[in-house]
């Protein structure tokens, strides 16, 4: 099997998994008032493992782990930080063990509905430099966050993961905290930027903490300091082709792009006006001939779109 690094020089589209954390309360997992998603791996594991595998059955080339929120940076402020490596080793295992099933049905399979070859999977471990609080990672110093970010991304190279996916990066000094524990691990590292719309027509990295930074500005910064993959990442739809232009202005390396669809109040999504799977397509298709490489969706994404999109882009080559 390719590295991810080996499979990202091909120049085929990658395509990745859609949200994991709605997903789950799309199927009845209950979410933490804090740590949303982040428990699930102890409390309905096969839930969490068997929406991995319907990813990698939709299409998904890289399914993303459940650890969004099973940072201890996220984990302390629900009472649970004691379940830290507990909950991150777990999340590890099941998407490993989603991988490891879909090859063996993959051998069994007699009607082709196997979108994509099971042993060309990717496994990336996620991490967020949000709290749960979201803006209660303000009041932690420095050191304590390098501690917390240190901690997962080594919990989660141990665990197996392929990869390493910074994702909701919304404050340069957060971003390059996590980026350096993710760099000792030695593992390759994509970084996803959550933005919005500005009423003057720019584009900044949101929800905001200390400042409002433009997307220009954060993107600029954090990828001189690594990452070999630039995402514009739980962002709206209609805002991932303007921003996608932003951070091909200001980095030269792969991009790409799976946003959200519908809102959240906490701790569950709403799933209201949910994109449609053939119009999520379609919008993908315009990132593609943008250059976007990889593509994918994030909350309120589920394996129907992975599905019209593995139908829709098979072969399809981004422009260089």
């Amino acid at each position: 099997m390719s590295t991810i690094e080996e499979r990202l020089e091909e120049g085929r589209t990658i395509l990745l998994d859609g949200a994991t954390g709605t997903e789950l309360e799309r199927r009845g997992v209950p979410m933490n008032g804090i740590a949303w998603s982040g428990l699930a791996m102890a409390t309905d594991p096969d839930v969490v493992r068997r929406v991995h595998l319907d990813y990698i059955r939709a299409g998904a080339e890289v399914i993303i782990t459940n650890t969004f929120a099973t940072g201890r940076n996220m984990l302390r402020l629900a009472g649970e930080e004691d379940r830290t490596a507990e909950l991150n080793r777990q999340a590890g295992r099941l998407a490993l063990q989603a991988r490891e099933e879909a090859g063996e049905a993959k051998a069994q399979d007699r009607d082709g509905a196997w979108q994509v070859a099971p042993d060309s999977v990717w496994v990336a471990g996620s991490i967020s430099p949000m709290s749960g609080g979201l803006g209660d990672e303000a009041k932690s110093s420095a050191e304590l966050l390098r501690s917390d970010f240190e901690e997962q991304a080594g919990l989660l190279a141990e665990s197996g993961v392929d990869f390493l996916i910074l994702e909701m990066i919304r404050d340069i000094d957060f971003a390059c905290f996590a980026l350096e524990a993710a760099r000792n691990t030695g593992l390759p590292i994509w970084v996803g930027f959550s933005c919005k719309g500005t009423n003057d027509g720019g584009i900044n990295l949101a929800p905001a903490l200390y400042e409002e930074i433009p997307l220009a500005k954060g993107v600029a910064a954090v990828m001189a300091e690594g990452g070999s993959l630039a995402a514009v990442m739980h962002s709206d739809v209609d805002i991932t082709g303007p921003a996608l232009e932003v951070v091909d202005s200001v980095y030269d390396g792969p991009t790409g792009a799976y946003p959200e669809s519908g809102h959240f109040i906490k701790p569950n999504w709403q799933f209201v006006d949910i994109i449609p799977p053939t119009e999520f397509t379609n919008r993908a298709l315009e990132w593609i001939g943008m250059g976007t490489r990889a593509v994918g969706g994030c909350c309120g994404i589920g394996p129907d779109h992975i599905q019209a999109m593995s139908e829709r882009l098979s072969h399809v080559a981004a422009r260089p």
